[in-house]
């Protein structure tokens, strides 16, 4: 497992309670000080400064399968096993968060880079309801399924125990087999980091 600096900013978790505490867990002790500090003064921005990284995991040391059964905004079914064989990019974010509207048109070229090929991304909305969630799609153009997570935490939960969303945004992909490769912690500053990621796994060079 190796990372690398980038220059996003870390965001902290702040869907439910329960998925708070699971974020937390993963993050630094120096990210959660100031988290607290932040909570302690009666600020709610939820996230904190910091230099982002991203983790890949090498093809030997990754674990068992990501498993999640969920509905997008539109009603339609997403299962992990119904999506084995392609590469998942998962992107966790809300609708008021400043970093996650930067990045969003880096997504987005990526995404359009490889809609004829066996790559499934999936915006994970971890606060907002849909109406909200709805307006932020239309203003900046994401075109692929989101999944409302607000309410249950239960894409959140699914990465539990693995390379987690510690962040907000986070960006986290998935191999054909449906384990996690790579996680972007914090916002992706440009297409160069997430376009490597998901070719590597596409093509299989992936260490």
């Amino acid at each position: 497992m190796t990372e690398r600096s980038t220059k996003g900013r870390l965001l902290a978790v702040g869907a439910t309670m329960l998925v708070a505490a699971i974020a937390l867990t993963g993050c630094s002790s120096g990210s959660s000080d100031k988290l607290s500090q932040q909570y302690g003064s009666g600020t709610t921005q939820n996230y904190i400064s910091g230099d982002g990284a991203v983790t890949e995991v090498a093809q030997d040391k990754r674990t068992d399968a990501v498993d999640f059964d969920a509905t997008t905004t539109d009603g339609d079914e997403l299962t992990a096993k119904a999506l084995r064989g392609k590469v998942v990019v998962l992107n966790f974010w809300y609708a008021g968060c400043p970093p996650c509207r930067a990045e969003a048109k880096y997504l987005n070229e990526v995404h359009e880079k490889y809609t004829d090929d066996q790559v499934q991304f999936i915006g994970v909305n971890v606060r907002d309801q849909k109406a909200t969630a709805a307006a932020f799609e239309r203003t900046f153009k994401v075109d692929y399924p989101t999944v409302l997570d607000a309410d249950k935490g239960e894409m959140q939960l699914a990465l539990s125990g693995q390379i987690a969303p510690n962040a907000v945004p986070a960006t986290i992909v998935l191999d054909k087999q449906g384990r996690v490769a790579a996680r972007v912690l914090g916002a992706v500053d440009s297409t160069s980091i997430l376009d490597t990621l998901v070719s590597d796994e596409l093509s299989g060079k992936a260490s």
